[in-house]
């Protein structure tokens, strides 16, 4: 039998993402449904001890239990900190229906990159959700690099961040939301 996943193993790399009420997924405000575990408690966590639902678990816990929560397929996340790559969960992405990753300060954008790699390499097609400490001027960026979910930090209404998101018509550069750069989308015009 596995040993319980000891959350202090891991420590935070800075503020731990909050679990907002309500969140914006593909461009409207909903009610969250996912309970999002913080990383650092002394609490052991098993399989037999997480409360039902939907839960967001660390890539650290998620990895310690995750052959003994293979019949919870559908209701179990996983979330990365910014020091963890979406290498490290590679080829299972496909088995989960919602990946986060966490962005301690604003500054540090290491989950603009594990959002691409999870798309584009890994072929993720499940929830993306950005949770910490991103700014509205950073939702326009995020989306382009694949996340579809966002649980905003903040004081300010998500029904004014969803007029953020729609900021740029265009854009040059190639990303998960447009594969063509504007050059070849002009030829092909």
């Amino acid at each position: 039998m596995p040993k319980p996943a000891n959350l202090s193993a891991k420590k935070p790399v800075g503020a731990q993402p909050e679990n907002p009420a309500q969140l914006i997924v593909d461009g409207a405000v909903v009610e969250n449904e996912w309970n999002l575990l913080p990383l650092g408690g002394d609490e052991e966590i098993s399989a037999s001890s997480l409360a039902p639902g939907k839960v967001i678990l660390p890539l650290s816990v998620w990895l310690a239990l995750r052959e003994d929560l293979q019949g919870r397929k559908d209701e179990i996340g996983v979330w990365l900190d910014s020091d963890e790559t979406a290498d490290l969960i590679g080829e299972y992405a496909a088995e989960l229906p919602l990946i986060a990753a966490n962005f301690p300060a604003f500054t540090d954008g290491r989950g603009f990159t594990a959002a691409r790699l999870l798309r584009q390499r890994y072929g993720f097609k499940g929830e993306l959700r950005a949770v910490g400490n991103f700014i509205r001027d950073q939702l326009t960026y995020l989306k382009r690099c694949g996340f579809n979910s966002f649980a905003f930090q903040g004081e300010q209404p998500l029904q004014g961040l969803l007029a953020s998101m729609q900021d740029f018509t265009d854009s040059y550069q190639t990303a998960v939301d447009q594969p063509l750069p504007i050059y070849r989308r002009r030829a092909l015009a």
